[in-house]
């Protein structure tokens, strides 16, 4: 075969993929807009956070919302699981929850003819949408029962491999009020977390509507937009949408200028105690493909990697004791880190 063939049939597949990724990506903007008109009749306001957990569920990751109580974290979590098509689950963490509280246990039986078996009682976690209320709040050995899981979509018990359902995420919470008898959540299992979104206090206006539409006699219940095998198509187109060089350039500047060892900014090299690693590169490329087709594009830019930077930075990087006392904080270091690509 000629050279010129050879490029005439290249060329014909890019277009062939291209017009099936244009057709595909039409078909999901239009459920997608159903779904972000079923979540609006519920959370009034808050379209940041909800966006950032969309882009979660539809970059196959997890998150973890911070915010003060009663701002909506977990009809949130609800809401999503009815839009989406999802079972999903609450699990309360305390210092006293256990491992086998949330993954499960076998138990000895013995049936009518006396003979004894072991049989496996799947735990919360076998959902497709665990909220994790509050996880802070459970003993280390608990919050790594969730480390295995979050990464591999599998738990051990006794010995034995279980399967989770697919698609599986968690949505955990935090109060970041109260400290006194939590357990910080260890730098592994918070690396594995795709996104940390923070919820802030709404304006009056929105606050005003929200009184108005959240006590009365009836409130508005969304309707299923999906199911689990429409999100995980969706879930498939995004990661085949293209990522430019130029923006796959601007991530790895951005998250090596995180890194104290590696920035030449005086800011970081002074005040970081630590950095990110790989995976929140891997992060920016997830989210940034999400947030392109959310958005109804086909391919992600500069600006997506500049919106997502402060949630999946804000956990991947820790801040030395001198930084309090000169008034720095992790999203004003991000703002700074930014500003070469705006």
């Amino acid at each position: 075969m000629s050279a010129t063939n050879e490029t005439f049939e290249i060329n014909s597949l890019n277009e062939d993929l291209e017009t099936a990724l244009t057709q595909s990506l039409a078909e999901a903007s239009t459920k997608i807009q159903k779904i972000r008109t079923e979540i609006a009749q519920v959370i009034i306001g808050q379209e940041n956070v909800v966006e950032q957990s969309l882009i979660t569920v539809l970059a196959s990751g997890h998150a973890v919302l911070i915010g003060v109580p009663g701002l909506g974290k977990t009809l949130l979590v609800e809401t999503l699981g009815q839009v989406l098509g999802l079972s999903e689950k609450r699990v309360q963490f305390t210092p006293d929850l256990m491992p086998a509280d949330i993954l499960g246990s076998e138990v000895l039986e013995e049936n009518e003819s006396g003979r004894r078996r072991f049989r496996f009682l799947q735990g919360p976690i076998f959902s497709q949408l665990l909220m994790a209320d509050e996880i802070n709040r459970a003993s280390p050995r608990t919050q790594s029962a969730l480390l295995q899981a979050m990464q591999e979509r599998r738990v051990s018990i006794a010995g034995h491999y279980h399967d989770l359902p697919q698609p599986f995420h968690v949505l955990a919470t935090q109060n970041p009020l109260e400290q006194e008898g939590t357990y910080p959540l260890p730098e592994a299992q918070l690396d594995r977390f795709l996104m940390e979104i923070t919820i802030e206090y709404p304006d009056k206006e929105t606050e005003r509507e929200i009184i108005l539409n959240t006590t009365g006699i009836e409130m508005k219940q969304p309707e299923a937009v999906l199911t689990p095998a429409d999100l995980m198509d969706i879930q498939k187109l995004v990661k085949q949408i293209p990522v430019g060089e130029s923006v796959i350039e601007v991530i790895l500047e951005l998250v090596q200028s995180c890194r104290p060892e590696q920035s030449a900014h005086s800011l970081v090299k002074e005040h970081v105690a630590w950095g990110p690693g790989p995976r929140a590169s891997q992060a920016f490329i997830q989210a940034a493909r999400a947030r392109a087709v959310l958005q109804g594009r086909l391919s992600p830019s500069i600006d997506d990697v500049i919106a997502l930077a402060k949630p999946i930075l804000r956990h991947r990087m820790a801040l030395g004791f001198a930084a309090y006392s000169a008034d720095i904080t992790l999203d004003k270091l991000i703002d700074e880190l930014l500003i070469p690509f705006r």
